[in-house]
This record gives structure tokens, C-alpha cells and sequence, in this order.
């Protein structure tokens, strides 16, 4: 059974998100502040962690930051809650780490739909295979991504992002297709993060100087494997 942390510090919606995702077929422990979820992970790691964002002591940024810092969490996957409907917030929260959002007032079957499609995603490679493209190294077994020998630390939906348009690098790849193959069926209207991952993407592989991802107009997005 998938275990799933949720850190959330109004009573109601942690105990309605608690509630919800035990009817899903998930087990589920519920925190009110941070500290008490990383303390709990230091002990037994789960499947997925969601933390809101607006927290006392330890926001939930602090938290995605910290558990991104240590190997063993790195890849955790991570939805962060917002009671805010604007593009910083949810930058900021993907920029930490975050894999994926939801901006309050959600439905459970949404937050339900994020977490399947985000858990499907998360069962690695049993075969290991490194992938090698110019100066760019893919570990899909660790999942471990080097650039000029250099390890980039990818949140989850990056490394995705990445690793299936390296894929598919002898064509075009429409935002469509990505959106369905990276984040699931239910998210083919959400262009807008798509391209904040690819965005964040590019920075990380240091587009200025060495381009990996090209944008083809009104298409989508293309793997450029020679320089």
C-alpha cells in the first residue's frame, strides 16, 4: 500500500485530505507543522509527501528545499498546496523541488487524480541504463543526470520531462503529448506548467551556452542531439 504524508495546518482540510485519500486506497499520516513530517521521514520515507505552502515555523518551500538536499529524499515525490492563485507561488514551489501543484479550494478527485498520475511516475527503472548524449549523462536506474560531469538536481517532473523528450529526440513532441505522457490524461489543458518546466529545464541544463531543448512555434518541443 502507497503510504502518502500530508503536512497541512487547518484542521478541516487535513482531516478532509486525510479522509479522501484513505478512501483511495492510500495510508495516510497527517501533520500539522513541517518539523513533525521531516522528523517522521528521517524515519521511514514515503511513497509521496504534500505539503501546503503557508505553514508556521517550517513553510512547506523550507521543507521540499531541505528534502531535496539529501540523496535519500531527492526524488521524492512532492505536491505543494496554495491558497494563492498566482504564477510566483507556484514558480517558486517547482523552482524548490515541487513536482506538481494544487491551488486552493481544490476537489478530492482532482487531488486524487495528481497523486495517481504522480505515483505512476515514480516506480524506477529495474534495468539500469546510462544514456549519453553529447555532455549530457542519464543514469535511468538512479536517476542521476550530469552535464559536463556535473550532477543537476532535476525535481521529478524534470527529470520526466527530460528523459522523454530524449526519448523521442528524432522528432517533434507536441505540448500535448507531453502533458499526457509526463503528468497523465487529466492535465492536457495546462500548458502554462508544462512550460515552467521546461523553462526551469533549460536553465539547469545551461541553454545559454549549450541548447538541448529547441521550441518549434505552435508545435511543441524538439531534443537537439548534435550541437
Amino acid at each position: 500500500m502507497k503510504k502518502i504524508y500530508i503536512t497541512e495546518d487547518d484542521d478541516n482540510i487535513r482531516n478532509l485530505m486525510g479522509i479522501a485519500m484513505e478512501s483511495f486506497g492510500y495510508e495516510i499520516k497527517t501533520f500539522e507543522a513541517a518539523e513533525d513530517t521531516l522528523l517522521e521521514i528521517e524515519k521511514e520515507i514515503p511513497s509521496l509527501a504534500i505539503f501546503d505552502l503557508m505553514l508556521s515555523g517550517i513553510d512547506g518551500l523550507t521543507a521540499i528545499q531541505l528534502l531535496r538536499e539529501k540523496p535519500e529524499t531527492k526524488n521524492l515525490p512532492i505536491i505543494i498546496l496554495t491558497a494563492k492563485d498566482t504564477e510566483l507561488d507556484k514558480v517558486q514551489g517547482l523552482d524548490k523541488g515541487a513536482d506538481d501543484y494544487l491551488t486552493k479550494p481544490f476537489s478530492v478527485l482532482e487531488l486524487s487524480a495528481r497523486v495517481r498520475s504522480l505515483l505512476r511516475r515514480s516506480v524506477k527503472s529495474e534495468e539500469q541504463n546510462i544514456i549519453t548524449i553529447r555532455n549530457l549523462q542519464i543514469d535511468t536506474d538512479t536517476r542521476d543526470v550530469k552535464c559536463s560531469g556535473q550532477i543537476l538536481e532535476l525535481s521529478y517532473k524534470e527529470y520526466e520531462l527530460l528523459k522523454y523528450l530524449v526519448d523521442n529526440k528524432k522528432r517533434v513532441v507536441t505540448r500535448k503529448e507531453l502533458l499526457s505522457a509526463v503528468w497523465g490524461y487529466e492535465y492536457e489543458g495546462e500548458t502554462r506548467t508544462l512550460d515552467m518546466h521546461i523553462r526551469f529545464l533549460r536553465q539547469k541544463l545551461g541553454e545559454d551556452t549549450t541548447p538541448y531543448i529547441k521550441t518549434v512555434r505552435g508545435v511543441g518541443y524538439r531534443f537537439i542531439e548534435e550541437e
